[in-house]
Order: structure tokens, then C-alpha cells, then sequence
């Protein structure tokens, strides 16, 4: 064998391979023509990749793989004729952004789209060049409150790049934030704390307050001492009030709320001014089947019985109703068990007997 021969064996060696397609490959960007970048691989001729597998429409193919530099590339045509590859490198970064992705998904991370499209059924996303869906039932807002080219906080539902199955959510980004929110709460609150809350639902038996990721139930019963026939007498949604922990129940995660424990007891004050056999006016505030309830404190109600009531609308030939005043006396009064009873007949009433006057001294 001449040397001449010998020389060219061993040109041959340097370009001995065996790229197939599918393969991932090294390549330097040695140019450009008109049908895209040519890149050397190691071949015995230069690869192109073609415009369409270097960079989208409105990206500068020059930009996105600079001429010197070195970059990964998938062979996606084995050689031709003339023993030229043809590669992709949009495949490649498909193939990464697919990866990423599958990474977020595993670490439930909140991850920013932008808004591809609008379609019935739901809205088009796309996230490092990969397409994804977001189904109606999975938005927060409505479609038509979105617009194209706007960025979307979501998370990944259904990942599967064989399929080119990418499903992703909005509204688990807020669920999953409200569910830590509500852990914080629960494990600062306790009862006796005085904290701030958002009306933000009104109710027949009270009104749901926010307490900064969960709602608190502020009971009817606990809105005022006075009578109180609905919330909405004194409460409106999105009025900011201040109100008292009263329980807290982890395992259920519910917390009871009090209005009427940041105002005084009026119960402590009538003690000091009511007494047994006091003659006493009030006002009816509510009527029931076994008798009248009669405010005669403020924030005080009294109960004149049934049969009480009946006497006075005989005695004064007229039918009791709510707002009425009536005079009455106190027939008992137990301040610890916060219960009055009333009578309308002064013979009733046990007085206590009168203290007998020392005789002044001489």
C-alpha cells in the first residue's frame, strides 16, 4: 500500500461513525443558506438544520444558534446522497421543556403560561414551547375575562410527552395557596384572640367571616346582646369588622366567632339596677307560643309568661305585638343563669320582708 493510500485510510478513520436517526448529537454552527444552518458533526459533510427546526417564525435563526457555538442536535434524516444529515434543534429543546416540565410537575410547583388561544371548552397555553390545555372546569376566572398573550399562573395536572397529553390548571394554584393558608391560620388561632375578618357571606342562622384563608362562623346568637332577627340588621358583605375567637375545632377546621363578647355584659349592669318587685316598662321584641319577650335593659330581655300575656290583652282589650312597651314587674331574676320573669299582677310578687328600723337613740 503507497503512503498516499495509507494517508487517505486514515482520513477515513476520522469520520468513522455510525449516526442514525433519532440520535443526539454535537455539532459546531459553521454557517448559513437559504434553506437554514449548517452545522458540522463530525461527518464527512456538513448537517443542516432547516429553518423550521432551528427557531420559530418570528425568531432570527442567526439569534438562536450563533455561528462558532456548540449545541446539541437530534438527527431527525440519515444521510442523503450526498451523506448529509438532516438535524433539529427545536426537537432537542422540546425534549428539555418536556423534562422541566415532568420536574414541576413532581414538585406540584406553580409554573407561568402564556395564553395561546381561546377555544371552546377551555383556553390554549404555551410554557417553554411545549402547548398545553386548561379546561373551563379548571379556571378561576371565566374565558372571557382572559386575553391572548397574557401570562396565567397554573399547575400540571396530566403530563404525558409520548401522547402530547399536557393538562394543566388555574384553579389549583389557588386551591393548593388556600389550603396552606387555612394550616397557617389554624396554627396561630386560638380562643380568647381579638383578629380581623371580611364579611364575605350572609346567612339566615349568621355570617361566614374571613379570617385571611378561612372563614370563621360568626352565629346569629353571638352578634349582639340585643335581639337581632337577621345578620343583615347590623352586618353587610365586605364589611371589615373585628371579632372574638370562641372555639376552635382542628380536626373539623372550623372556627366560632363572637361579636357581642367585645362589648360589655349588659346582664352586669342590670344586676346593679334591677331587682325582685321592681314595677319595670319594656319593649316587646318577640312573641312566641309561650309568651312574650320583653327588653327591659338594654341588651336585656325578660320572659312574661304566656298566660301573662293573654291577662293584659284582656285587661287592656288589645292584641300584643313586637315594638309594644308594657308595664310589668320583676317576678324573679336570676343574674347567673341571665333569666328574668315578669308578671303583670303586683300581688304576685314576693317581696322581701321590710328591715326594722333601729329607734334613734336618746
Amino acid at each position: 500500500m503507497t503512503s498516499e493510500e495509507l494517508d487517505f485510510e486514515e482520513l477515513l478513520k476520522q469520520y468513522d461513525y455510525n449516526f442514525q436517526k433519532g440520535d443526539l448529537v454535537k455539532g459546531i454552527v459553521c454557517g448559513y443558506d437559504s434553506q437554514g444552518a449548517m452545522v458540522d458533526i463530525g461527518a464527512k459533510t456538513i448537517a443542516l438544520v432547516p429553518s423550521r427546526e432551528a427557531a420559530d417564525k418570528d425568531e432570527n435563526i442567526e439569534a438562536k444558534l450563533e455561528k462558532g457555538k456548540e449545541y446539541e442536535f437530534l438527527i431527525i434524516k440519515e444521510e442523503d446522497e450526498d451523506g448529509k444529515f438532516m438535524l433539529s434543534r427545536k426537537k432537542v429543546d422540546l425534549a428539555y421543556s418536556w423534562q422541566e416540565l415532568e420536574k414541576a410537575k413532581a414538585a406540584d410547583e406553580t409554573i407561568l403560561g402564556n395564553i395561546a388561544g381561546i377555544v371552546k371548552g377551555g383556553i390554549l397555553v404555551e410554557i417553554s414551547g411545549v402547548r398545553g390545555f386548561v379546561p373551563s372546569s379548571q379556571l378561576k376566572a371565566k374565558e372571557s375575562e382572559l386575553e391572548v398573550g397574557s401570562k396565567i399562573e397554573l399547575k400540571i395536572l396530566t403530563l404525558d410527552p409520548h401522547q402530547n397529553n399536557f393538562i394543566l390548571s388555574n384553579k389549583k394554584v389557588y386551591e393548593d395557596t388556600a389550603v396552606e393558608a387555612r394550616k397557617n391560620v389554624f396554627s396561630q388561632i386560638e380562643p380568647g384572640q381579638v383578629v380581623k375578618g371580611d364579611v364575605v357571606r350572609i346567612t339566615d342562622f349568621g355570617a361566614f367571616i374571613d379570617l385571611g384563608g378561612i372563614d370563621g362562623l360568626l352565629p346569629l346568637s353571638q352578634l349582639s346582646w340585643r335581639w337581632i332577627d337577621h345578620p343583615t340588621d347590623i352586618l353587610k358583605v365586605g364589611d371589615k369588622i373585628d371579632v372574638e375567637v370562641i372555639a376552635v375545632d382542628h380536626d373539623k377546621q372550623r372556627v366560632s366567632l363572637s361579636l357581642k363578647n367585645l362589648e360589655p355584659d349588659p346582664w352586669l349592669e342590670a344586676e346593679k339596677q334591677i331587682k325582685e318587685g321592681d314595677k319595670i316598662e319594656g319593649t316587646i321584641t318577640r312573641i312566641k307560643h309561650f309568651g312574650a319577650f320583653v327588653e327591659v335593659f338594654p341588651g336585656v330581655e325578660a320572659l312574661l309568661p304566656h298566660a301573662e300575656v293573654v291577662e293584659l290583652q284582656n285587661k287592656n282589650d288589645t292584641i300584643l305585638k313586637v315594638g309594644d312597651k308594657v308595664m310589668t314587674y320583676v317576678l324573679k331574676f336570676n343574674p347567673n343563669d341571665k333569666r328574668i320573669a315578669l308578671t303583670v299582677n303586683e300581688s304576685e310578687v314576693d317581696y322581701p320582708p321590710a328591715q326594722e328600723q333601729p329607734e334613734p337613740e336618746k
